[in-house]
């Protein structure tokens, strides 16, 4: 056994997403979540730009004793995971839109990824799709500036609403009838997004896949842990704002922040 605590990053909030799926799967696991809020959104970034943000991110980790990292953000992971992997020595579990899902459970055969706008353009999106839908249509649409407004935790928002209609709504007259969550914030607003699509379409996300894969990863590796302590946050933004923000998300009053420069 193997109680060293695993590392998870994010630009934001968007990765509690994940660690709350691979917390209900791996109850006795410790955790290090970092949120890159110094560089909010990642959206619009250069992959340049966010491989540099990875890359001190993973060394904060590596300092920490992780014994792995998870990528809980689609656009950090189809923009820096190789580039990861090539430098540091422990297992790193990526986050992608879970598109082998869409093609599996789409009758239309007309599916859409909905996701920032960086990976909606990336040539890894454009790959998955080939690999694991090449007979299905995927339509890639990127939510601009969804990204940044729920970093702040305030999901009643209009301009949050104005921005889901105006991206789906055209998709309903395509007969799309699976959408992917290409992006850890989104499933925040899971509830709003299958009210403006419909009951008749499927709407998922990345979070039970990387969790599975984080389980069969440290079960390979014999590095699962049995001992549950405690859990640490950071961000590179500002400290009370990130713990609003946990608190109106997740309902809960979150003690172990920390500021971090990278």
């Amino acid at each position: 056994m193997d109680n060293r605590p695993i590392g998870i990053f994010d630009s934001g909030v968007g990765g509690l997403t994940i660690l709350l799926e691979v917390k209900k799967l791996l109850p006795l696991e410790n955790f290090i979540f970092v949120a890159d809020q110094g560089n909010v959104p990642y959206g619009g970034k250069t992959k340049k730009q966010l491989q540099v943000y990875a890359d001190k991110i993973m060394a904060f980790l590596i300092q920490k004793n992780v014994k792995a990292v998870i990528i809980a953000c689609n656009t950090s992971t189809v923009y820096t995971i190789d580039f990861l992997r090539k430098k540091y020595n422990v297992p790193i579990i990526g986050t992608v839109p879970v598109v082998k899902t869409l093609a599996k459970i789409t009758k239309t055969n007309k599916t859409a990824v909905f996701s920032t706008p960086a990976t909606a353009k990336s040539p890894y999106l454009r790959k998955l799709i080939k690999k694991f839908a090449d007979d299905v249509t995927v339509y890639r649409i990127g939510g601009t500036g969804l990204e940044e407004l729920i970093e702040t935790g305030e999901l009643d928002s209009k301009v949050i609403d104005r921005i889901l209609h105006k991206s789906l709504e055209p998709l309903l007259k395509k007969q799309v009838d699976a959408i992917a969550l290409g992006c850890t914030h989104y499933p925040f607003l899971r509830a709003k997004i299958q009210k403006i699509v419909g009951k008749n379409v499927q709407v998922v996300d990345s979070g039970g896949a990387v969790s599975r894969r984080t389980k069969a990863i440290l079960e390979n590796n014999k590095i699962l842990g049995d001992k549950r302590r405690e859990d640490f946050y950071y961000t590179t933004g500002n400290k009370e704002k990130f713990a609003r923000a946990i608190k109106l998300l997740l309902k809960e009053n979150i003690t172990n922040i920390g500021s971090i420069t990278l």
